[in-house]
């Protein structure tokens, strides 16, 4: 199918295309296993000969599907489901880097995945630099060493709201020669196209936006084959030397455009297996299908709630990109004029203490570990997520104290503000 069909076609209609007499909706192929007549046919799918299922850790037609939909929504080349976010990150990042290997990562990423960076993965010989996202580029370019493989950062940043510089940061990666990761959960593909702004790999964690009612959990990696991974040969030996797993193959002249993502699934899920569970994709399609409509109404929703908050003498700082006063504002409107998302950090006068009881407040609102989907939901990251931090490392990994994240969901957004307006008196 064409991609060049309008997005909101691509939510309905994308990845499954039922021939005559098969089921109109994506079925679920809830088995581990698929039969074939012959050895040698099976074979052949153990080489990498032929494409075909054999093992849902590998492949599954219902998570192909919806990894088919994501990668014409991204506008990629090809795409693969993992079991989270995370990891979709992890896998992104370990399909191209080794030990004894280094990565620079935007310092506002999401906690989680600063953590994966920082800790886990330098106990896997795997080093990181963080990096001010709206630092020059010629001080993060200094950061950059002979053995860095990849540059990685949020499109919109969780909890803080930080947009991405992508032209910048995808300069810098290219001039090293090195691809561009980007994760883009908040944004979604709906508000921002990567893709067309210089980055070369997306991840989401579907379980936020996509999936859009808390169901399921879930990831993505979506390539958009942009990428010459032959260009600078010596620095991703996986994908440019043959792999003795696999009778000495090279993934990117076998493979082509779908070598990254061959690769990843060939080699890390094999090895790894943090597979979606088909009964998840099918979920996650379902949300997928309103991706479209629900977007809009989160940032119609978000932008009203932020004017309202602003309005609040109780409230001592916004940080939403839609705000015309607000610091990224310009960046936002340049990468995302539809909009951001429904998140809003803010903060109140009476500070950490004062969040929690404002939260504890609220009537419709929920106190959750979760973000962006269709409910109205917060958190505070200093009683919750972060409490193990003291304030003063708290600043320093650029949480303030007193942030309250509140993902504004698509209910009547009076019913919100008279919620918080509540809470806060």
């Amino acid at each position: 199918m064409s991609q060049k069909r309008s997005i909101e076609t691509t939510c309905i209609q994308g990845g499954w295309q039922p021939k005559n007499g098969e089921p109109r909706i994506l079925p679920i192929y809830q088995s581990t296993t698929f039969k074939y007549s012959t050895s040698e046919q099976m074979g052949r799918l153990f080489d990498l000969e032929e494409n075909g299922y054999f093992y849902t850790r590998l492949a599954n037609p219902t998570n192909d599907a919806v990894a088919n939909k994501i990668c014409e929504m991204e506008g990629g080349a090809a795409a693969m489901l993992t079991s989270s976010g995370q990891a979709a990150n992890f896998y992104a990042v370990f399909n191209i880097c080794n030990a004894g290997d280094h990565f620079i990562c935007s310092s506002t990423v999401y906690g989680g995945t600063s953590n994966l960076f920082v800790v886990t993965m330098k106990k896997m010989g795997i080093e990181v630099t963080l990096v001010d996202p709206d630092a020059p580029a010629e001080e993060i370019e200094k950061e950059f060493r002979p053995n860095t493989k990849c540059v990685f950062g949020e499109s919109l940043a969780n909890p803080a709201m930080v947009v991405l510089d992508f032209e910048k940061f995808a300069a810098l990666a290219h001039k090293h020669g090195v691809p561009f990761i980007v994760d883009n959960t908040f944004a979604t593909p709906i508000n921002c196209r990567p893709f067309e702004w210089g980055a070369d790999i997306v991840t989401h964690s579907t379980t936020k936006y996509m999936d859009g009612h808390a169901m399921s959990v879930g990831g993505c990696i979506v390539d958009s084959g942009n990428f010459d991974w032959e260009a600078n040969a010596e620095k991703f030996p996986g994908l440019t030397t043959p792999d003795d797993s696999y009778h000495g193959i090279i993934y990117t002249q076998k493979f082509g455009k779908g070598a990254y993502i061959t690769k990843a699934t060939a080699q890390v899920m094999r090895d790894l297996g943090s597979i979606q569970a088909p009964q998840n994709a099918f979920l996650l399609n379902i949300g997928l299908e309103t991706l479209h409509l629900r977007m809009p109404r989160h940032c119609e929703n978000a932008q009203k709630v932020a004017e309202f908050l602003k309005s609040c003498e109780e409230v001592d700082w916004v940080t939403y990109p839609g705000l015309e006063d607000d610091k990224y504002h310009e960046l936002a409107m340049k990468y995302m004029p539809n909009g951001t998302c429904g998140v809003i950090a803010f903060g109140l006068k009476g500070g950490r203490e004062a969040a929690a009881e404002f939260m504890d407040k609220l009537k419709m609102a929920a106190i959750v570990t979760h973000v962006a989907d269709a409910r109205t939901c917060v958190l505070h990251p200093a009683s919750h997520t972060h409490r193990q931090l003291s304030n003063e490392q708290l600043l320093e990994a650029g949480v303030d104290p007193s942030l309250i994240r509140l993902s504004v969901g698509i209910e009547n957004v009076q019913d919100i503000i008279e919620d918080i307006r509540q809470a806060l008196k």
